[in-house]
């Protein structure tokens, strides 16, 4: 089982980027889908984006399409966020996820702690 630790979040004007990434520990990480989800106060946490376990098919939101880039480094148990063109309704905490699947991502994946991302107007 891999412990996940998100780092990247802060803060940026609209427009801006920002690289989140997700260090996990174990030697298995290279076997799991990885996926990032957002978070807002009051809300339920919602998709951002995916990657299989060899980098190869990515899925995003549609609200990010585009704007977000997901992407891995098995060599470094890393997993990335790119996140450009930020805009105000991107504020959230975001989570790095991992699963035995993509489908397991959407149910029952291990959580990091999160790292909150605000984007000011």
């Amino acid at each position: 089982q891999v412990q996940l630790v998100e780092s990247g979040g802060g803060l940026v004007q609209a427009g801006g980027s920002l690289r989140l990434s997700c260090a996990a520990s174990g030697r298995t990480f290279s076997s799991y889908a990885m996926g990032w989800f957002r978070q807002t106060p009051g809300k339920e946490r919602r998709f951002v984006a995916a990657i299989s376990w060899n980098g190869g098919p990515t899925y995003y939101a549609d609200s990010v399409k585009g704007r977000f880039t997901i992407s891995r480094d098995n060599a470094k148990n890393t997993v990335y966020l790119q996140m450009n063109t930020l805009q105000p309704e991107d504020t959230a905490v975001y989570y790095c996820a991992a699963g035995a699947s993509i489908a397991v991502l959407h149910t029952t994946p291990l959580w990091g702690q999160g790292t909150q991302v605000t984007v000011s107007s």
